[in-house]
Protein backbone atom coordinates (compact mmCIF):
# COMPACT_ATOMS: atom_id res chain seq x y z
CA UNK A 1 0.00 0.00 0.00
CA UNK A 2 1.44 3.30 -0.84
CA UNK A 3 2.12 5.50 1.86
CA UNK A 4 2.46 9.34 2.20
CA UNK A 5 5.27 10.74 4.09
CA UNK A 6 4.00 14.89 4.36
CA UNK A 7 7.06 15.17 6.25
CA UNK A 8 9.10 14.91 2.66
CA UNK A 9 7.77 18.79 2.64
CA UNK A 10 10.31 19.54 5.50
CA UNK A 11 12.77 18.16 3.94
CA UNK A 12 11.91 20.07 0.59
CA UNK A 13 12.06 23.50 2.16
CA UNK A 14 15.60 23.02 3.30
CA UNK A 15 16.67 22.23 0.07
CA UNK A 16 15.01 25.53 -1.36
CA UNK A 17 16.77 27.71 1.55
CA UNK A 18 20.24 26.18 0.89
CA UNK A 19 20.07 26.09 -2.98
CA UNK A 20 18.64 29.96 -2.80
CA UNK A 21 21.67 31.27 0.01
CA UNK A 22 23.78 29.29 -2.69
CA UNK A 23 22.45 31.07 -5.65
CA UNK A 24 22.93 34.12 -3.94
CA UNK A 25 26.26 34.06 -2.39
CA UNK A 26 27.79 32.89 -5.64
CA UNK A 27 25.84 36.00 -7.85
CA UNK A 28 27.11 38.53 -5.14
CA UNK A 29 30.61 37.12 -5.29
CA UNK A 30 30.47 37.02 -8.97
CA UNK A 31 29.54 40.49 -9.07
CA UNK A 32 32.28 41.75 -6.84
CA UNK A 33 34.77 39.60 -8.63
CA UNK A 34 34.44 41.85 -11.49
CA UNK A 35 35.44 45.28 -9.29
CA UNK A 36 38.75 45.63 -8.32
CA UNK A 37 39.85 47.23 -5.47
CA UNK A 38 41.40 50.61 -5.87
CA UNK A 39 44.99 49.58 -3.41
CA UNK A 40 45.61 47.00 -6.34
CA UNK A 41 46.03 44.26 -3.86
CA UNK A 42 45.43 40.56 -4.37
CA UNK A 43 44.26 38.80 -1.86
CA UNK A 44 47.11 37.14 -1.01
CA UNK A 45 48.63 40.92 -0.67
CA UNK A 46 46.20 41.77 1.74
CA UNK A 47 45.88 38.61 3.73
CA UNK A 48 49.27 38.65 4.52
CA UNK A 49 49.26 42.31 5.00
CA UNK A 50 46.45 41.87 7.70
CA UNK A 51 48.30 38.86 9.52
CA UNK A 52 51.49 40.95 9.68
CA UNK A 53 50.25 43.73 11.57
CA UNK A 54 48.31 41.65 13.82
CA UNK A 55 51.56 40.05 14.41
CA UNK A 56 50.68 36.60 13.16
CA UNK A 57 53.34 36.15 11.13
CA UNK A 58 53.45 32.18 11.81
CA UNK A 59 50.22 31.81 9.86
CA UNK A 60 51.03 30.58 6.71
CA UNK A 61 49.36 31.18 3.45
CA UNK A 62 48.44 28.73 0.81
CA UNK A 63 47.21 28.90 -2.98
CA UNK A 64 44.56 26.00 -3.32
CA UNK A 65 44.37 24.52 -6.98
CA UNK A 66 40.19 25.01 -6.98
CA UNK A 67 38.35 28.16 -7.22
CA UNK A 68 36.55 27.57 -4.23
CA UNK A 69 37.03 25.70 -0.69
CA UNK A 70 38.74 29.12 1.15
CA UNK A 71 39.01 28.56 4.93
CA UNK A 72 41.41 28.75 8.01
CA UNK A 73 43.04 25.60 9.27
CA UNK A 74 43.93 25.94 12.92
CA UNK A 75 45.86 22.47 13.05
CA UNK A 76 48.36 24.41 10.77
CA UNK A 77 47.88 27.89 11.07
CA UNK A 78 47.27 28.20 7.75
CA UNK A 79 44.64 30.38 5.22
CA UNK A 80 44.08 28.64 2.48
CA UNK A 81 42.67 30.50 -0.60
CA UNK A 82 40.91 29.54 -3.56
CA UNK A 83 43.26 29.72 -6.47
CA UNK A 84 40.66 33.20 -7.80
CA UNK A 85 40.63 34.90 -4.80
CA UNK A 86 44.53 34.13 -4.12
CA UNK A 87 45.35 35.97 -6.97
CA UNK A 88 42.77 38.46 -7.57
CA UNK A 89 42.45 41.95 -6.56
CA UNK A 90 38.97 42.15 -6.72
CA UNK A 91 36.45 43.53 -3.85
CA UNK A 92 35.41 39.60 -3.24
CA UNK A 93 38.93 38.24 -2.92
CA UNK A 94 40.25 40.93 -0.84
CA UNK A 95 36.90 40.11 1.31
CA UNK A 96 37.26 36.70 1.53
CA UNK A 97 41.02 36.56 2.42
CA UNK A 98 40.28 38.95 5.19
CA UNK A 99 37.39 36.86 6.40
CA UNK A 100 39.60 33.81 6.51
CA UNK A 101 42.22 35.84 8.23
CA UNK A 102 39.53 37.13 11.03
CA UNK A 103 39.31 33.34 11.78
CA UNK A 104 42.98 32.97 12.36
CA UNK A 105 42.77 36.17 14.32
CA UNK A 106 39.83 34.58 16.32
CA UNK A 107 42.60 31.37 16.60
CA UNK A 108 45.04 33.88 18.44
CA UNK A 109 43.25 35.49 20.75
CA UNK A 110 41.52 32.31 22.08
CA UNK A 111 37.65 33.12 20.51
CA UNK A 112 35.87 30.98 22.59
CA UNK A 113 33.41 29.57 20.19
CA UNK A 114 36.19 28.47 17.26
CA UNK A 115 37.33 26.66 20.40
CA UNK A 116 34.13 24.85 21.45
CA UNK A 117 33.51 24.48 17.30
CA UNK A 118 37.10 22.87 16.63
CA UNK A 119 36.62 20.30 20.61
CA UNK A 120 33.34 19.41 18.70
CA UNK A 121 34.71 18.19 15.46
CA UNK A 122 35.32 14.60 16.03
CA UNK A 123 32.15 13.75 18.10
CA UNK A 124 30.04 15.19 15.62
CA UNK A 125 31.50 13.39 12.14
CA UNK A 126 30.30 10.27 14.90
CA UNK A 127 26.90 10.99 15.41
CA UNK A 128 26.33 12.69 11.92
CA UNK A 129 27.18 8.88 10.52
CA UNK A 130 25.99 6.62 13.20
CA UNK A 131 22.56 9.11 14.02
CA UNK A 132 19.98 7.69 11.38
CA UNK A 133 21.65 3.57 11.66
CA UNK A 134 21.32 3.65 14.90
CA UNK A 135 17.28 5.38 14.56
CA UNK A 136 16.78 2.28 11.77
CA UNK A 137 18.10 -0.32 14.08
CA UNK A 138 15.86 1.41 16.70
CA UNK A 139 13.18 0.85 14.17
CA UNK A 140 13.71 -2.89 13.33
CA UNK A 141 14.31 -3.71 16.92
CA UNK A 142 10.31 -3.19 17.56
CA UNK A 143 10.96 0.65 17.48
CA UNK A 144 12.90 0.62 20.35
CA UNK A 145 11.92 3.84 21.89
CA UNK A 146 15.84 4.04 24.06
CA UNK A 147 17.98 3.46 20.13
CA UNK A 148 15.62 5.75 18.10
CA UNK A 149 16.25 8.79 20.84
CA UNK A 150 19.64 7.96 20.72
CA UNK A 151 20.17 8.10 17.30
CA UNK A 152 17.99 10.96 17.03
CA UNK A 153 20.55 13.13 19.55
CA UNK A 154 23.54 11.92 17.61
CA UNK A 155 22.46 13.04 14.28
CA UNK A 156 21.32 16.41 15.77
CA UNK A 157 25.18 17.35 17.15
CA UNK A 158 25.26 18.44 13.53
CA UNK A 159 22.74 21.16 14.26
CA UNK A 160 24.23 21.94 17.68
CA UNK A 161 27.82 22.31 15.48
CA UNK A 162 26.34 24.70 12.70
CA UNK A 163 24.87 26.74 15.47
CA UNK A 164 28.02 27.27 17.37
CA UNK A 165 29.57 27.94 13.65
CA UNK A 166 26.90 31.35 13.63
CA UNK A 167 28.80 33.42 16.03
CA UNK A 168 32.33 32.49 14.81
CA UNK A 169 31.51 32.95 11.40
CA UNK A 170 29.96 36.34 11.76
CA UNK A 171 32.55 37.77 13.86
CA UNK A 172 35.46 36.93 11.87
CA UNK A 173 33.11 38.72 8.87
CA UNK A 174 33.18 41.91 11.59
CA UNK A 175 36.75 41.27 11.99
CA UNK A 176 37.31 41.54 8.20
CA UNK A 177 35.66 44.67 7.97
CA UNK A 178 37.13 46.29 11.14
CA UNK A 179 41.05 45.35 9.35
CA UNK A 180 39.84 46.26 6.20
CA UNK A 181 38.83 49.92 7.33
CA UNK A 182 42.05 49.91 9.80
CA UNK A 183 44.74 48.84 7.21
CA UNK A 184 43.15 50.95 4.36
CA UNK A 185 42.77 48.29 1.94
CA UNK A 186 39.91 49.24 0.41
CA UNK A 187 38.32 52.42 0.02
CA UNK A 188 34.92 53.06 1.90
CA UNK A 189 32.60 52.55 -1.45
CA UNK A 190 34.70 49.26 -2.49
CA UNK A 191 34.58 48.20 1.42
CA UNK A 192 30.14 48.36 1.31
CA UNK A 193 30.63 46.00 -1.84
CA UNK A 194 32.60 43.65 0.52
CA UNK A 195 30.18 43.66 3.47
CA UNK A 196 27.53 42.58 1.25
CA UNK A 197 29.83 39.62 -0.27
CA UNK A 198 30.65 38.72 3.28
CA UNK A 199 26.75 38.80 4.40
CA UNK A 200 25.47 37.31 1.75
CA UNK A 201 28.05 33.93 2.93
CA UNK A 202 27.26 34.10 6.08
CA UNK A 203 23.61 33.36 5.12
CA UNK A 204 24.45 30.01 3.78
CA UNK A 205 25.38 29.32 7.06
CA UNK A 206 22.17 30.37 8.73
CA UNK A 207 20.25 28.33 5.68
CA UNK A 208 22.17 25.14 6.41
CA UNK A 209 21.23 25.71 10.14
CA UNK A 210 17.56 26.23 8.84
CA UNK A 211 17.90 22.90 7.01
CA UNK A 212 19.37 20.84 9.74
CA UNK A 213 16.64 22.16 12.00
CA UNK A 214 13.73 20.90 9.54
CA UNK A 215 15.34 17.80 8.96
CA UNK A 216 15.64 16.82 12.64
CA UNK A 217 12.04 18.03 13.42
CA UNK A 218 11.27 15.55 10.62
CA UNK A 219 12.99 12.92 12.70
CA UNK A 220 11.17 14.00 15.55
CA UNK A 221 7.64 13.68 14.37
CA UNK A 222 8.63 10.20 12.40
CA UNK A 223 10.24 8.65 15.45
CA UNK A 224 9.95 10.79 18.34
CA UNK A 225 8.42 8.50 21.41
CA UNK A 226 8.89 5.43 19.74
CA UNK A 227 5.96 4.08 18.99
CA UNK A 228 5.19 1.84 16.30
CA UNK A 229 3.60 3.13 12.93
CA UNK A 230 0.10 1.07 12.51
Amino acid sequence: MYFYDWTYILVLIGVVICLAASANVKAVMRKYSEVYNSTGLTGAEAARRILNNEGLYNVQIECLSSDDGDHYDPRTNTVRLSYGNFNGASVTAVGVAAHECGHAIQHAKGYTPLTIRSSMVPVVNIGSRLGIPIILLGVLLSYNETLIQIGILAFSLSLLFQLVTLPVEFNASRRAVAVIDQYGLMSVQENKGCRKVLFAAALTYVASVAASALQVLRLVLLFGGGRRRK
